[in-house]
């Protein structure tokens, strides 16, 4: 099982809609999170694109050197460069980290974001266009020579001099859920991602991946993209949930669905679907909350429980075919160690530690009375494979 944590290049904050409890967006905080998720044994860190971010590739190239292990997603953009510099941006930042970066193509979703990026496609067009992008930029990460002649790209003898580490290149990640989306995945990418959406959702849209990347003699791996509520007992859990939210105003909701709804995304109209915009409908599913989409584009659902509830759950995605699962919480530094603490005990995660067997920081917990180790408590437990 891969988890992944989340690097919130556009604002953190302990509540959701609101300047209160807000945290500025500074490269100090944001290497304090990718430590923590480096040391804590997550594989990797998302990092988001968007006019509303920093920069995903400056970002996460100041930080591969402050981390050890740690794997990189970050976003590619048709339409927005070309696929022989991204490609050629893609094998550098492969050779700097040593082999830690994996590549989240977006086709994008917000028009008005797109036309500011200069981009005017409607959505089918831009999965055609991102479909050419990617025959061009496969193939020169690979280290060939591309000639290229179609209606949205064209290249002649692209290439790149210095290869990746990861052969043939780094891998694809991708995410939507129209025809289009389902499509382009089928043909060019190693990783399908959804939002968190209820099981059955889930499943019908791995089947349906599946079914079409074995029209192409492929076969995919599955992520999936949420946020996670966990306390040591369900009744903390739903209160922290309710906690987030507690400052959202009617007029923000209103604000921000509004925006949403000029989106042409399918998988943001399958986010606002679940919950409508109302505060009444967002239980969606057994410990899956909706209440983060009220205000947030994209990911929408958090899984919120106690450890063994939601790991119960993850369990479940698990066993549909998800490999990655990509979370996040608010905070996010203070909860990559709760998700770590509590969940991974649980879970078939290898946690690796830069020293291996020996303990360099004594024993875990403060020291009682000067004198005594504090004993081993239930919560080391054995992973549940």
């Amino acid at each position: 099982m891969e988890i992944f944590w989340f690097l919130p290049t556009h604002g953190d904050s302990r509540y959701l809609g609101t300047s209160h409890g807000g945290r500025a967006v500074s490269h100090h905080y944001l290497k304090q999170i990718a430590q923590a998720a480096d040391e804590l044994g997550f594989k990797g860190v998302l990092i988001p694109t968007g006019r509303s971010c920093e920069d995903s590739w400056v970002v996460a190239s100041s930080l591969v050197n402050f981390t050890e292990r740690l794997k990189f997603l970050i976003a590619i953009r048709p339409g927005v460069i070309s696929p022989t510099v991204s490609a050629r941006m893609a094998a550098t930042l492969d050779r700097i980290s040593d082999g830690r970066l994996l590549i989240n193509v977006v086709s994008g979703g917000d028009p008005d974001e797109q036309h500011g990026d200069g981009n005017f496609l409607s959505h089918s067009e831009r999965y055609a266009e991102a479909d050419e992008f990617l025959k061009v930029w496969r193939g020169v990460a690979a280290g060939e020579s591309v000639d290229f002649d179609g209606e949205y790209i064209k290249v002649k003898n692209a290439k790149t001099m210095y290869p990746p580490v990861q052969k043939p290149y780094p891998p694809l990640f991708f995410g939507g859920s129209s025809p289009e989306a389902v499509e382009l995945a089928a043909q060019q990418i190693d990783v399908y991602l959804t939002w968190g959406e209820p099981l059955e959702a889930v499943r019908e849209k791995i089947e349906a991946v599946k079914a079409r990347a074995a029209a192409h003699g492929r076969k995919l791996k599955f992520g999936i993209r949420m946020h996670v509520i966990v306390r040591e007992t369900s009744e903390q859990a739903w209160q922290a949930a309710d906690e987030l939210i507690s400052h959202v105003t009617d007029d923000t909701i209103a604000s921000a669905q509004k925006a949403f709804s000029r989106f042409d995304s399918e998988g943001q109209r399958r986010m606002s679907a679940l919950h409508g915009g109302r505060r009444d409908k967002l239980t969606v599913a057994p410990n899956l909350w909706a209440g983060v989409g009220l205000v947030r584009g994209g990911a929408g659902t958090a899984l919120v429980g106690n450890p063994e509830e939601v790991a119960e759950r993850i369990r479940e995605y698990a066993a549909l075919g998800i490999d990655y699962f990509i979370f996040s919480g608010y905070p996010h530094l203070e909860e990559a160690y709760r998700v770590a603490e509590l969940l991974f005990p649980l879970l078939p995660v290898e946690q690796q530690h830069a020293h291996g067997d020996i303990n360099l920081t004594g024993p875990f917990g403060e020291m009682v009375a000067n004198d005594i180790v504090p004993p081993p408590t239930s919560s080391k437990l054995t992973a549940i494979k």
